[in-house]
């Protein structure tokens, strides 16, 4: 993982792109493919599936939910995911015989094959290539790292326990949030609320690309349980943007329950 601050000066120099109708303008009014039948979501309720989702509604694709629910006592996805792929975890997507699973494979699938506009070109528009790239891999290498392990510290305290261990628990969790978790959280929300200064997407063009779905998960976990709320207005302002766009409305609508995790 690169320092924040120094990856901050890499990515500062941005040119903005075209938004989405100036690049279909660009070349002749193109046509997007479109699926030869509709793609299957295979969406868990509560989990990062919910990102696809918004980016089906976004690009107006014809796609069915295949909904799967988390086990009430353990959380976990049900078996009947594995029937699907062997790893049995949320999202997935069906196109036909392919198979996509991972949330950045499959924005890239979905982007590369249906809405190549939401990938800067390097040859046109380098530098928001370069943070496309960045984000895509930033979201859950980074970020998404931090804040499962400080799931992780409040399933812990939460979790049943004799009671002489809890205090041994307690100072156990105290000394990895003091220690390791909230200073690399602080950090990293500060270098994200700088990298939002005068952006309004994450690729730093006036539209999205699928950086931003990437990142919308982590985002929202960040603002609702990793203390992003309070204090960074540029990351609250931007996520607060996304849940205000009407393909995320209908994609909260036909996902169910979602409580980012």
């Amino acid at each position: 993982m690169s320092d924040v601050n120094e990856v901050a000066e890499q990515l500062d120099q941005t040119t903005l792109a075209a938004p989405a109708a100036e690049l279909a303008a660009s070349t002749g009014d193109q046509q997007f493919k479109k699926p030869a039948q509709p793609i299957i979501l295979h969406h868990l309720n509560n989990s990062r599936s919910q990102r696809v989702l918004w980016l089906l509604e976004e690009l107006d694709l014809p796609y069915t939910i295949q909904k799967y629910e988390r086990d009430p006592k353990t959380v976990l996805a049900p078996p009947s995911l594995k029937q699907i792929h062997p790893l049995g975890k949320s999202p997935i997507i069906t196109d036909g015989s392919a198979v996509i699973a991972e949330s950045g494979a499959i924005i890239t699938y979905l982007a590369e094959t249906y809405a190549p506009h939401l990938i800067p070109s390097p040859s046109t528009h380098e530098q928001q290539y370069r943070r496309y790239v960045y984000y895509m891999h930033y979201a859950e290498g980074t970020l998404m790292l931090y804040l499962v392990i400080s799931l992780v510290m409040d399933k812990i305290l939460s979790a049943p326990m004799p009671f002489f261990a809890r205090p041994i628990a307690s100072k156990i969790v105290a000394s990895v949030r003091d220690s390791y978790l909230s200073p690399n959280l602080e950090q990293n929300f500060q270098f994200l609320e700088k990298e939002l200064e005068g952006r309004e997407w994450f690729a730093g063009g006036e539209t999205f690309s699928g950086a931003d779905f990437m990142m919308l998960f982590p985002m929202e976990a960040a603002v609702k349980r990793g203390g992003a709320g309070n204090g960074f207005e540029n990351i609250k302002n931007w996520v607060e943007k996304v849940h205000e766009r009407p393909a995320y409305k209908r994609a909260l609508e036909k996902g169910g329950e979602y409580s980012y995790f």
